[in-house]
This record gives structure tokens, C-alpha cells and sequence, in this order.
């Protein structure tokens, strides 16, 4: 039973089918020919996971394109987008593909097994919440949520009803970022002193500020919205762009610290805590195209003594290790700033991107790890790693409430850039204390007849 603050099933699924009138109404039946999917796919019927993915447009697309084998529907707010992945899938797949406007008509479907969540960031919490309420196993893009509340929601949701939810952080499928977490725990470093973590900086568009304007006839501008704040349309806030508003998403700061926090948080064995202290302080676009911090720099204080420096656009070398400067040099090939994690210990420094690993002294990397050694969860490939769970129901290496974890300290360090408040924070409560006006930024409103599930 959903939480009184929630939409009712009954009520959420009547207002699907009120929607599926409008944008794409042609495209909202589900394919006659679904339930053939299963001996269509080649696979043994009771092995073949049917997957339906919410939002086809870029990342949307990457997944899809992944999961291509699996995929059995397709939904987005976008006419356009829709009926161009419903080809898509029936021309790769060769079979049939059902499409529909309002992801709640999916969800009504007993033809399919799991779904896909690609949406924008503040999209991200409620279809999971409600694909896990529906009965279906969940793949969500990161960052998991656009606040703390809904991490917190969104794990109670996916423990009461025993689904398999996938955080799209996939550098914990990447082999060097596992043998880095993997070495930093051994103790190869020694006693850790700090993470300097790189993030990029703001890739907003080259194009002139637009007035505001009716939205695309092919776009179910209200629906794209959903719990947001209603704004007037403006193309340069939606589709990728969408991620430099606060209404919508946390910009670099939950877009790439989704990806190193997480993994700085996992080679620290913090996966399931996280900082105690956070201080930031942002600069913003003066022209005021976004809103976002077109650059940042975040502290974080771990129990153990540990600090955590994030910063965008990408960490200077000689501004964060000026001890070892020639040292961190030497790792990062003569750069003088970088993207990544450089964990610093007592006796050496390792730096771990995508696709590189390298350490200062060589020695830390060229003993294999012992038998005795802390080994960590291994997969070899994120989405696969997500359909093997969801056969043994076993958790996957990124499980809700890891994702929920790291966006957690995502979402932190952005409160600290916005009220300009060092903020104590209650790992084991999950709360940020001794000051009750920076709680508030915890959560926020939705807007109505949205509401989330009361954790």
C-alpha cells in the first residue's frame, strides 16, 4: 500500500490513461503481439527478463542500445523520440515493440519484467518508486535522486518490496577503479590522508539565450516537468541542458561527483556512511544563463581523519599537493590539473580515471593482491551485472542504497555551496544537525498532484 502522501496506484494509473489522450496517444496500447516476446527472443522463456526503458533520449539511448536484447518497450514524453526508439528496437530486435507517452501505462503492463529509468535527475526517484510498487526491477541513471529525502524514500520503497534496483554509476563495473578501491583498502597507500577528486566543468551550450516560448508540439511539456516547479518552456532548459537548473538536477556536482564521489566513497569503505563535515563555496555564471556553480570546491571531513577535496572545473596540483607535487606530476604524465580520484597516503599517492590507474611509488601496483587480501564485488559489465541480480536476487554492485549513499554526498556539498554553511552531518541518521534551517534543504517540494512516499 503506497503512503497516504503518495498517488494512489488506482488514482496515478485513471491520470496515465487521461494523459495517453494527448501527445503519442496513438503510440499508448501495448503491441498485441508483447506476450510472444519471450520465444521471439531465442532465450528460455523463463530466463528472458523483458525490459522496458523510461526516456530514450541520450543516456536513455546509450541504455537502451545496451540492453537492446531485452528490450520489449519504450516510453518518453517526446513523440518524436518515442516513435524513433520503437523503430529502433523492432528493426535491431526484429520483433515487435510496444511505446507509450506516460511511463504509468508501463508500468500497468504485465508483459514486462523490469525497466530502465533515464529520465532527467528530478524524474529519477518517483517512476523507480513506482516500477518497484508495480513489481518490476529497476535500472536508474545517477544520480539516484535530486534530493536526500527521495534517496531515503526510494531505499525504504525497494527493501519493502524486495526489488532489484541498479544505480547507473557504472565505473563500479570498470576493472581499474575496482583494483583501485581494492588496493587503497589493503593498505597499499597506507594510512589515507585525502582524496583529491576532479570533476569537469559546465559543457553549457555555445548557443545565444533564447526567450521563452510555447514548447514543441511533439513535447508533453507538463508531463516533462512532473514534480518540478512549473516554468515557462525554454529549449535551453530542457533535454541536456536541464542539468544546470536546481529545479531540475545538481549540475557537475551530481553529474560527474556521481561517478568519483561514489567510487571515492567505495575504496573507503563508505558505503553505507559518509562524511561528517562538508564546506563549499561556488562562483556562478555571471550572465546568469544557468544556475548551477559554473565552478566549485568542496571539503569533506570523514570520522577517520580523512578529507575529501572535490573540485570543478578539475583539481590544480600545485594548489592541493605542493608536498608532492613532482610526485602527483609524475602520475598524471606532467599535467598540471585532472579529472579523477588521487588518494593520498602515508606512503604513496594513486590515481584512478577512466581507463587509468597509476601510482607513485610503481611498487604499489606491481605486487598482485594476496589470497588474504579484502577483495571487492566484482562485475564485469554494469547492465549484465543488473539481469544476472535480478535472476538470483542478489544485490548488484551498485544497489539502491549505495547510489542513494553517494548522491547523498553529491547533494551535501551542493547545500553547503547554497546556504554557504559548513554542515555537520549524521551519517548513521542520515540528518544534518545543530542547525535546522540547513535540514530544510533536505527536501523539497513537489508539485501538485505529485508527492513522495514519506520515508
Amino acid at each position: 500500500m503506497i503512503n497516504k502522501r503518495t498517488i494512489s496506484r488506482r488514482k496515478f494509473l485513471c491520470s496515465a490513461r487521461t494523459i495517453s489522450l494527448g501527445v503519442g496517444a496513438g503510440l499508448a496500447l501495448p503491441n498485441v503481439f508483447l506476450n510472444r516476446t519471450r520465444a521471439q527472443s531465442g532465450q528460455n522463456p523463463s530466463e528472458f527478463i523483458r525490459v522496458g526503458f523510461i526516456a530514450v533520449g541520450g543516456q536513455g539511448g546509450s541504455n537502451l542500445n545496451a540492453l537492446m536484447k531485452n528490450a520489449v518497450a519504450v516510453c518518453d514524453v517526446d513523440s518524436e523520440r518515442l516513435a524513433k526508439a520503437k523503430k529502433r528496437v523492432e528493426d535491431s530486435a526484429k520483433r515487435s515493440c510496444a511505446a507509450y507517452p506516460d511511463y504509468r501505462q508501463m508500468l500497468e503492463s504485465k508483459e514486462i519484467d523490469a525497466v530502465v529509468v533515464s529520465t532527467p535527475d528530478h524524474w529519477h526517484t518517483l517512476p523507480s518508486i513506482h516500477a518497484c510498487e508495480a513489481g518490476k526491477d529497476v535500472y536508474c541513471e545517477k544520480p539516484l535522486t535530486l534530493t536526500i529525502a527521495e534517496g531515503q524514500a526510494l531505499v525504504k520503497v525497494a527493501r519493502r518490496t524486495n526489488r532489484i534496483v541498479q544505480c547507473g554509476s557504472q565505473q563500479r563495473s570498470d576493472s581499474k577503479f575496482r583494483q583501485a578501491a581494492e588496493y587503497v583498502r589493503n593498505g597499499r597507500l597506507g594510512k589515507i590522508k585525502r582524496v583529491l577528486v576532479g570533476l569537469v566543468g559546465v559543457n553549457w551550450t555555445k548557443d545565444p539565450l533564447v526567450p521563452d516560448s510555447a514548447p514543441p508540439p511533439e513535447l508533453n511539456y507538463d508531463l516533462w516537468l512532473g514534480p518540478a516547479p512549473y516554468r515557462p518552456y525554454n529549449k535551453q532548459r530542457v533535454h541536456y541542458y536541464f542539468r544546470f537548473f536546481w529545479d531540475y538536477s545538481g549540475g557537475q556536482m551530481t553529474n560527474w561527483g556521481a561517478h568519483h564521489l561514489d567510487i571515492t566513497q567505495w575504496a573507503l569503505g563508505m558505503d553505507a556512511s559518509g562524511p561528517v563535515q562538508i564546506a563549499g563555496r561556488g562562483e556562478f555564471d555571471s550572465e546568469k544563463r544557468f544556475e548551477t556553480p559554473s565552478k566549485f570546491d568542496i571539503t569533506y571531513q570523514y570520522a577517520n581523519g580523512v578529507v575529501v577535496e572535490c573540485r570543478s572545473p578539475q583539481i590544480k596540483v600545485a594548489d592541493l599537493l605542493p608536498e608532492k607535487k613532482e610526485q602527483a606530476l609524475e602520475i598524471l604524465n606532467d599535467k598540471g590539473d585532472f579529472n579523477g580520484c588521487i588518494f593520498e597516503g602515508e606512503q604513496g599517492l594513486l590515481y584512478a580515471n577512466r581507463g587509468v590507474i597509476r601510482a607513485w611509488p610503481d611498487s604499489i601496483l606491481e605486487a598482485p593482491l594476496k589470497e588474504s587480501d579484502v577483495r571487492l564485488y566484482e562485475s564485469r559489465q554494469h547492465h549484465q551485472n543488473w539481469l544476472d541480480c535480478i535472476k538470483s536476487r542478489k544485490l548488484p554492485i551498485c544497489d539502491v542504497a549505495i547510489g542513494h549513499r553517494s548522491a547523498t554526498v553529491c547533494h551535501l556539498g551542493n547545500i553547503s555551496i547554497r546556504t554557504g554553511k559548513k554542515l555537520n552531518w549524521d551519517p548513521v541518521k542520515e540528518e544534518i544537525v545543530g542547525d535546522a534551517e540547513a535540514a530544510k534543504w533536505a527536501d523539497k517540494p513537489y508539485r501538485a498532484p505529485w508527492r513522495l512516499p514519506v520515508a
